[in-house]
């Protein structure tokens, strides 16, 4: 089972995307509301996948995936993005972003973009 860890410092996105994974076979192993408790997270936990929001207080999604790539150059980490931020976006896949889901997302989209990954 492919273990996800979901970093949003929006409660009702982590709670929609933790239903979508756990509906569709995916452990959901921490919850962050913001880069620097994803990043501890990060390291208690050692998920396969962490799905990443861009913009965020404290600590923005690009800082928390620069600081995740330089613990583990191997992440799987996935950015969820708002529309209108490809400049981030592009930013964050030449940092070692391995995938983008735009928000609003569809449920079998964020299910195919993550087993891709996995």
């Amino acid at each position: 089972m492919t273990r996800v860890l979901i970093i949003d410092d929006a409660a009702f996105m982590r709670l929609s995307l933790k239903n979508m994974l756990l509906n569709n076979g995916f452990e959901v192993v921490g919850e962050a509301e913001n880069g620097a408790i994803g990043i501890k997270k990060y390291l208690e936990c050692k998920p396969d996948i962490v799905t990443l929001d861009i913009t965020m207080p404290e600590m923005d999604g690009l800082k928390t995936l620069k600081e995740i790539m330089k613990i583990d150059p191997k992440a799987t980490v996935v950015m969820i993005t708002a529309m209108g931020q490809e400049s981030m976006v592009k930013e964050a896949i030449l940092n070692g972003a391995k995938s983008f889901i735009i928000k609003p997302f569809k449920e079998n989209y964020v299910i195919e973009t993550l087993k891709k990954l996995s």
